[in-house]
């Protein structure tokens, strides 16, 4: 099974929340998921994950919430390529505010990508007007990101 840092960004609660519950579903399909703590690249790198799965709410115009923005500069600015690296996102956010839409998810999903990870699955965008409760859309998603994450470790 896979070890997986999965990583918050979370405003309200609603994203640690729902970070919460995916990280139980994982760990109950045998994985070693654990919400990580890291504020740098270089702790989130000490981890030794398989894959990284963000779990990120957006504020502002699009902004991330203050809680992952120093993990985002610093792999932003260290720029250390992750080839072996998967990854998933899922992104909180509110379709009233158009463009900026699910931008964290967006903007994280956009960066990994560039560090050269390989990102499995489709982003999952939860809309907060479509939905009071995230987590029972991103448990059904992280059932099926997972076994995808399986087969891709497997191939790897």
């Amino acid at each position: 099974m896979a070890r997986i840092s999965v990583l918050v960004g979370s405003v309200y609660g609603g994203a640690e929340f729902t970070a919460e519950q995916v990280c139980q579903a994982l760990q109950l399909q045998g994985h070693q998921a654990a919400i990580s703590d890291a504020q740098s690249a270089d702790q989130l790198l000490a981890e030794g994950s398989d894959a990284w799965l963000v779990v990120t709410s957006t504020t502002g115009s699009g902004d991330l919430p203050d809680n992952l923005l120093p993990l985002f500069l610093s792999l932003r600015d260290q720029f250390p390529l992750v080839p072996k690296l998967r990854y998933g996102v899922v992104a909180l956010g509110d379709s009233s505010y158009g463009d900026t839409f699910c931008g964290a998810g967006r903007q994280f999903d956009e960066l990994l990508a560039e560090l050269t990870a390989v990102r499995i699955g489709e982003r999952l965008q939860i809309d907060a007007c479509e939905t009071m409760e995230p987590e029972q859309l991103a448990l059904p998603w992280v059932e099926s990101w997972q076994r995808q994450l399986c087969e891709a470790l497997v191939e790897a």
